[in-house]
């Protein structure tokens, strides 16, 4: 199979729902051996499966980011299948979105384990393959809330400024490896992680009826709707293809126009 990322072995955390299973299918559509890595066991063995089926090559792997002993055992397991660790997504990330005088300590921990450590524990996990093989690329999720900051997002906005400092100090420091490290920053995305938000938000009053905050944030778009998954997957490609290995340290905005910077 010839494709944009023919022959590159990757891996994608977070890749059982959402964003994450776009970027495994198509990665696993245009020729890549996919490692997806979800918390979830049914689900990484679902989008796998589903690769596998179509005529592409995945593994299911299981971890918690924010567990360097079963990271480590998960991108052991992808390279003693794949021969190799050529790209790295950091993917896995959530919210749990809490009015800012009342963000506790528990929820402030939770979220920052998971989107900012866990960022930092995968690159030093994947980044050894990568800095033994003297090659490889690292794409970080980030978001608009790593551009500005929300009161009722606080954690999740501090976790994703955290991320586009690691992505920053990244690649500052991989650059002698030929390892190149970048984020993108989606708006929002039509997921399974927005219809949770959207619950929570109302239970706190943010809003009154179900998909009213997913419109009230989607209301400045440019583009004038939300992402879908499929609307990343371009870029995807892009960062983990040799058609971007000239660029690192960078942050892409990639929000249908909410935040212009």
């Amino acid at each position: 199979m010839v494709g944009r990322v023919s022959g590159k072995s990757i891996i994608i955390t977070g890749a059982g729902s959402g964003i994450g299973e776009g970027f495994a299918r198509i990665c696993g559509a245009e020729g890549a051996k996919v490692g997806v890595c979800d918390l979830n066991p049914q689900a990484a063995a679902r989008v796998a499966a589903h690769i596998n089926e179509n005529g592409g090559q995945a593994i299911a792997l299981v971890a918690d980011v924010s567990k360097r002993t079963e990271v480590a055992r998960a991108f052991k397991e992808f390279v003693d299948w794949a021969g190799s660790l050529d790209v790295l997504f950091n993917n896995a990330g959530f919210n749990k979105p809490m009015p800012l005088m009342e963000v506790t300590e528990e929820n402030w921990n939770a979220i920052m384990n998971v989107n900012g450590l866990g960022v930092l524990i995968c690159t030093q996990e994947g980044g050894k393959y990568m800095i033994a093989q003297k090659s490889g690329k690292i794409i970080n999720t980030a978001s608009i809330a790593g551009r500005q900051g929300y009161p009722s997002f606080t954690p999740y906005c501090a976790s994703k400024f955290a991320v586009n400092a690691i992505t920053q100090a990244t690649a500052r420091a991989l650059a002698q490896y030929n390892i190149t490290c970048n984020s993108f920053a989606p708006g929002v995305v039509d997921t399974p992680l927005w219809v949770t938000l959207d619950k929570d938000l109302m239970e706190m009053g943010d809003s009154e009826r179900p998909g009213q905050a997913m419109e009230d944030f989607s209301a400045g778009i440019l583009k004038g709707r939300p992402a879908r998954p499929e609307d990343l997957q371009g870029m995807a490609l892009f960062l983990a293809s040799k058609d971007s290995d000239y660029m690192t340290g960078q942050t892409i905005m990639i929000d249908g126009g909410m935040v212009l910077v």
